[in-house]
């Protein structure tokens, strides 16, 4: 699962990047991704989040909704990371990690999805745009993390927040 951090909030201009907050939209759309994610029973094992302040506050709207029970970690590459940094950091996993959630920015989780999945409709609407609190859900055919490779998921699905009603 690749999730987009949620939208963030531009009214501190003396803010550093890495320290901007989610905005008002981007906490509803954050809560609405979460719910999403238990309706639909996606679960993670592990989940690997940039050291954002957005990153972690959309990865706590999503604990809201999910409860906890699975391993965070806090990836500093995945901050700024593009897809052949990311795609690294998901072959470098245990196999014991059977679904992993990166959340992150982009351009590098829409370079990823599109680096992993194989041709298809919801492949074509990551290429369009990737907007913020955006889900891409990949299922890879592959036993081992190490043997991920470029085209070798199918993109199950792609939720973006405006298709949440509330969000």
């Amino acid at each position: 699962m690749l999730l987009r951090h949620a939208k963030s909030s531009w009214a501190d201009p003396a803010l550093a990047d890495v320290d901007r907050p989610l905005n008002r939209r981007g906490e509803r759309a954050a809560a609405a991704m979460g719910a999403y994610l238990r309706e639909h029973d996606l679960r993670p094992d592990v989940v690997l989040c940039s050291p954002a302040r957005r990153t972690r506050q959309t990865l706590a709207a999503v604990e809201a909704e999910l409860g906890d029970g699975f391993a965070v970690e806090l990836a500093p590459d995945v901050y700024g990371g593009g897809p052949a940094v990311l795609l690294e950091l998901l072959r470098a996993l245990p196999d014991s990690a059977g679904a992993v959630m990166v959340v992150g920015h982009n351009p590098g989780l829409e370079e990823l999805a599109l680096l992993l999945a194989a041709p298809g409709n919801e492949r074509a609407r990551v290429g369009e745009k990737f907007p913020t609190g955006a889900l891409a859900v990949l299922e890879a055919g592959c036993e081992r993390w190490a043997d991920l490779a470029p085209g070798g998921a199918e993109l199950v699905a792609f939720v973006v927040p405006r298709e949440l009603e509330g969000s």
